[in-house]
């Protein structure tokens, strides 16, 4: 039992790397509704409005106005779960992802014709899975409910007509609640206890962006999100009379996670006065996940060789996301945008789990902006996203065994208000 305690407490924490967001691996895509419309193609060059501060920090010199950019995206994933099979019984009911959303706020001001101020307010990460407590996969996973909150102050500097160049610190703070069911194998899965981590931090990162105007009708843009080096510090809190004298007992830990860079790429080009085509990819370093290694402190000596440390293997592999998108402006008011995409999952069929019950993904994105007048825009987004069957086959010494079929997709639906004065 304090063997598979400790097992738990790991498998909690690699909790905190998955998620069903509209980006692969725990990443979350969200940070504007306007580029959400097109699948965020075009997100390194389009700098239609304040979220370019994510976007890319060097398209904040097309903003000649100060302005502001505010909303959210909300969504909503369904999960299926098919051919379950496990050492224990259990309900399979899938849809483990509550309603969820993503907040954003962004400002810019121009300070002169060549330099530009800014600063932005979004979500890069996060998860919320959330099974049901007789879940037949409950010892691989049960709740997590992670999230990182950015903010960016930005500058930016036009070299001339066609070059700009953009940077910005970025402040992220993740924090946690992670709670797992312990097997107590005295009562075959009967009488579960319960384990709960909690922990904190924050960490220093930054973005740096290039856009070049390449002709009147066409600009490139390049975007790099760095790497973030963090320290999660909390405590694990474990629950539950199989748990004997350590039942309520609470203990350090810590645990090294680095979310990773990324690579963005694109194209706008105008093809005419009411057609505008997009274009990207990203590439993003998630092979940085090759492992999990969870530290405990302050657990007695009878535990203490259980703990030094815990590793679990991961494997992730670097992936890439590619997606055009086209906006029609219909009338002076009205933009209707389209776009596609498709993104890797970084998993792999060996080591994937019902945390991260993830596989490649296809999305389709449809937006449409309104202008009533010079000062405001109101964008609205939808996307549906569906993943390739995603195969779990666990077996674990302390756990038992567990394999199913998830079949995965999620809706998406944002507003977003840009106000320039």
């Amino acid at each position: 039992m304090k063997q598979a305690w400790f097992k738990t407490t790991l498998a909690l924490t690699i909790g905190a790397l998955s998620t069903h967001s509209l980006a692969s691996g725990y990443a979350i895509n969200e940070q504007s509704v306007s580029s959400m419309g097109t699948s965020f193609a075009g997100r390194s060059s389009s700098a239609e409005d304040a979220t370019t501060i994510f976007g890319n920090p060097a398209g904040m010199s097309r903003l000649k106005r100060e302005q502001v950019s505010a909303g959210a995206a909300m969504i909503y994933a369904r999960t299926d779960i098919d051919d379950a099979r496990g050492s224990f019984r259990g309900s399979n009911d899938g849809d483990m992802v509550p309603l969820v959303a993503a907040p954003m706020g962004y400002y810019v001001k121009p300070i002169d014709d060549k330099w530009t101020f800014g600063i932005g307010m979004y979500v890069p990460f996060g998860l919320v899975t959330d099974y049901e407590s007789g879940f037949q996969g409950r010892y691989f996973g049960d709740r997590s409910e992670v999230r990182v909150i950015t903010v960016q102050p930005t500058i930016s500097y036009r070299f001339n007509d066609q070059l700009s160049v953009g940077f910005g610190p970025t402040i992220n703070r993740v924090d946690g609640e992670l709670t797992s069911a312990a097997l107590n194998r005295a009562t075959l899965g009967t009488n579960d206890g319960k384990v709960k981590v909690k922990g904190d931090d924050t960490a220093l990162g930054y973005n740096v962006g290039v856009l070049y105007q390449i002709t009147a009708q066409t600009r490139a843009g390049l975007t790099y999100h760095s790497m973030v080096d963090y320290k999660l510090e909390g405590d694990t809190e474990i629950n539950g009379s199989g748990f004997g004298p350590f039942n309520g007992s609470k203990y350090d830990a810590s645990l090294k996670l680095k979310t990773p860079e990324s690579v963005d790429f694109s194209v706008t080009h105008e093809l005419n006065a009411d057609w505008t085509l997009y274009a990207g990819s990203t590439w993003t370093r998630w092979s940085r996940l090759e492992a999990i290694v969870v530290e405990n402190e302050g657990v007695p000596a009878l535990l203490a060789s259980s703990l030094s440390p815990i590793r679990e293997d991961q494997n992730w592999h670097d992936t890439w996301a590619h997606a055009i998108g086209v906006a029609y402006k219909l009338n002076p008011q009205w933009t209707l945008r389209t776009g596609v995409s498709v993104d890797q999952s970084p998993t792999n069929n060996e080591d994937r789990s019902p945390r991260i019950p993830t596989n490649d993904r296809k999305a389709i994105s449809f937006g449409a902006a309104w202008s009533p007048s010079d000062e405001v825009t109101v964008d609205v987004a939808y996307s549906y996203l569906q993943e390739d069957d995603a195969k779990i086959n666990d077996v674990s010494a302390t756990k038992g065994a567990y394999s199913s079929t998830f079949k995965n997709s999620a809706h998406g639906l944002g507003a977003q208000l840009t106000y320039r004065f």
